[in-house]
């Protein structure tokens, strides 16, 4: 029976290893094709692009020819007439269909990149056509935006307009610049400087969508600014009932200096009638507005005076210092939960900084040394407990050979071990020994 197991897994092994080597063969066969397509593709590429476009692709081709040439040595040593085991065939193969994978793989990622590149240049003029054609498009938005401009201006301040004022002029100027470049890369192409061409095309595209954004961002102003506007009014309610509501609450010195902060930006609204920047205007008010809220928050929660988070960080740091001694003294004894609600104190108590402690950050330093306090009380009276356990294990009911005993049999050993974590064992121990 054995021997038919042992044979039945050589036929299998052998089976396998006949699988990976025609694998490893169809592998180097459709990698040399890919090579050989890719080669066409960059050559096409080349004639399309130049040779700072395809210059990945070219790098990639190099590298697979080179990796490849790996591949068919080791398929070589495969048919030589050297005998091979079949680990080293193994290995060679499966080195094959790695390299060939790794090949196609780099091809595909390279040749796909530059894809998009390629169908933009046979579509070259039909792009530039279109260039021109936007050109015209938006050059008859140019004087609209322009009076629109004029028309805000009698409304909105220099600084409100200031994001948009020379939008009209700098579309007008991208729009020449892109009608010039897409007649650069129509000379180019045609003088058969292809690389050139392309960067040409680039260019006037990118420059007729810049010009585009910038005639969009006119026309979208004014009703941004509208919606400022809006916003404003229902801050500016809101506002002015927090100062209401602010004045018959706590005055802390924070509270008081948030609502003279916000009642100045309240007085400092322009008059009706009057040119506003209302995205200035709003983002003042909302950041007044704001801080006298927190300022209100915190009044409403007192915070911790700096002595009560020192009481509370020197209970921590002695209710861990004492966890940490008995721990220390009798490590034999302590079990896991003990010692894991130490390091929890511990590191709660690192976490609270060193010094005094900002107003914003008290209540939580303060809250984090009572939590390592807690802690370092559970691991001591975990401790504690341990310790009780082990010398009632230890001593009681049997004595050194009573039924106490953790180990069974002489209950002696117990005690000695647990001596030997504990701070005993400099006097003790030496006792009964020498005894």
């Amino acid at each position: 029976m054995a021997g038919f197991w042992g044979r039945r897994k050589r036929e299998e092994q052998d089976a396998a290893d006949a699988d990976l080597m025609r694998r490893a063969e169809m592998a180097l066969v459709a990698a040399d094709e890919r090579i050989r397509l890719t080669s066409d593709e960059l050559n096409f590429a080349v004639a399309e692009l130049g040779e700072g476009p395809t210059a990945d692709l070219r790098a990639a081709l190099d590298a697979v020819k080179t990796h490849m040439g790996e591949a068919f040595t080791l398929h070589q040593l495969n048919h030589d007439e050297i005998p091979d085991t079949p680990e080293e065939l193994r290995t060679r193969n499966a080195r094959i269909v790695q390299l060939c994978q790794w090949a196609e793989d780099l091809l595909e990622e390279r040749t796909t990149a530059l894809q998009p590149t390629i169908e933009r240049v046979r579509r070259a003029p039909e792009i530039l056509q279109r260039v021109r054609d936007d050109r015209e498009r938006l050059a008859d938005r140019i004087d609209p935006a322009r009076e629109a401009l004029l028309r805000l201006s009698q409304r909105y301040s220099p600084s409100a307009l200031a994001q948009v004022a020379g939008n009209p002029d700098e579309a007008a100027q991208l729009l020449d610049f892109a009608v010039h470049t897409a007649d650069v890369s129509d000379r180019r192409r045609a003088a058969g400087q292809r690389e050139q061409a392309s960067v040409a095309l680039e260019a006037a595209t990118e420059a007729v969508r810049r010009a585009e954004s910038l005639l969009d961002a006119v026309d979208a102003f004014e009703i941004e600014a509208l919606r400022a506007e809006s916003t404003l009014a229902a801050v500016i309610d809101d506002s002015r009932g927090d100062l209401i509501e602010a004045r018959s609450g706590p005055q802390t010195p924070a509270v008081r200096a948030a609502m003279a902060d916000l009642d100045a930006a309240l007085q400092a609204l322009p008059a009706g009638g009057g040119k506003d920047d209302p995205f200035t205007t709003l983002s003042r008010l909302r950041t007044a507005n704001a801080a006298l809220d927190a300022a209100r928050e915190r009044a409403a929660r007192p915070v911790p005076s700096q002595a009560h988070v020192d009481h509370a960080v020197d209970d921590a740091d002695r209710q861990i210092s004492v966890a940490r001694s008995v721990i220390a003294g009798h490590r034999g004894y302590i079990g896991a939960d003990a010692r894991t609600r130490l390091a929890e104190a511990e590191r709660l108590r690192a976490e609270v900084p060193l010094g005094p402690i900002d107003e914003d950050h008290r209540e939580r330093a303060m809250g984090t040394a009572r939590r390592a306090g807690t802690l370092a009380s559970e691991a001591l009276q975990l401790a504690q407990q341990d310790i009780e356990s082990s010398r009632y294990n230890d001593w009681g009911d049997g004595g050194w050979g009573g039924r106490g005993g953790r180990g069974g049999g002489m209950g002696g050993g117990n005690m000695v071990g647990g001596m030997l974590g504990g701070l005993v064992i400099g006097s003790l121990l030496g006792d009964i020994f020498d005894g």
